[in-house]
This record gives structure tokens, sequence and C-alpha cells, in this order.
């Protein structure tokens, strides 16, 4: 006598699809109903305010804002030229940490009192604690870096 090729895991899977089967055809079924009864209404809108809020009332047409097609950029908008004289790229600050067997440390800008920080690779001049120094700042992986560290 052969044994059957239909194991207990196939008819369970088995029966697991015909049950989904058929609760997804109830449930069309119900949403055909709801649409006959409310008469083809079954999809709420839902409108955007002139603030960007969801709501469910179509916005005032007396609100409406006309825009010109010419008037829409796309794009990163041009960066505006910076005169050589408001900014100067050499600045000055005084060391406020520095570890020489680590290799970095951190300057406080005089200007601005924000720190950077400092790495031996940066140094042109030996560089200790609460040394004057000037310096250029450079973008680096965490933020800005001070580079092209020299004693004033």
């Amino acid at each position: 006598m052969a044994k059957s090729q239909q194991t207990f895991n196939k008819s369970e899977k088995e029966k697991k699809r015909l049950k989904k089967r058929e609760e997804k055809r109830k449930k069309m079924e119900a949403r055909k109903l709801e649409k006959e009864e409310k008469g083809g209404e079954s999809i709420p809108f839902a409108y955007v305010d002139q603030f960007g809020n969801l709501t469910d009332t179509p916005p005032d047409p007396a609100d409406k804002i006309k825009v010109k097609a010419k008037n829409i950029v796309l794009g990163v908008p041009k960066k505006e030229d910076v005169e050589e004289e408001e900014y100067d790229p050499i600045r000055k600050g005084k060391v406020s940490y520095f570890d020489n067997s680590k290799g970095f440390g951190f300057i406080i800008d005089t200007e601005d009192q924000e720190k950077y920080f400092c790495h031996v690779s940066g140094l042109i001049d030996e560089i200790q604690e609460n040394d004057k120094v000037q310096f250029e700042l450079e973008k680096g992986n965490r933020g800005m870096n001070a580079v092209r560290v020299k004693l004033i």
C-alpha cells in the first residue's frame, strides 16, 4: 500500500490558502454592497489647505494663488558670491587643549568663540595649550577642522 503524497503540513497550508481566498471574497462583496448603499461615494477625499494641513472640506477658490510658470525655479539656487574683503580665510584663536601623544586637540576661535578640532597632520608649527595661533577652516567628517595651524 502506497503512502499518501499529501502530508499534514501540506494540507494545513492548503486550508490556510483557501481560508484567505474566502475572506478576500467576503471583503470584496462587503465593499460592493457598501458602494451600492452610498450611491458610489465610497472613496473619501482629503484636501490640503493653504498651511499644508489635511482637511475634509475643499479649499476656497478665492484663496487660490496664481503662480506664473516662468517664476518657478527648478534646481539648487545659485550661491551668492562673497567678496574677498568680507571673508578672511585666515582666523585667529587660542589652543584650549592639545595632546601630543594622541596627536589632536581643540582651538577656540577668538571671533565667535567656536571650538574647532585640530589634528597633528594639520599643523605647521608645534603647538601647546594656551598658545595663540592662526589657522584656516576645512570641512571634515564631523564638522569644521582647523588646518594649516601656526603660531602667531
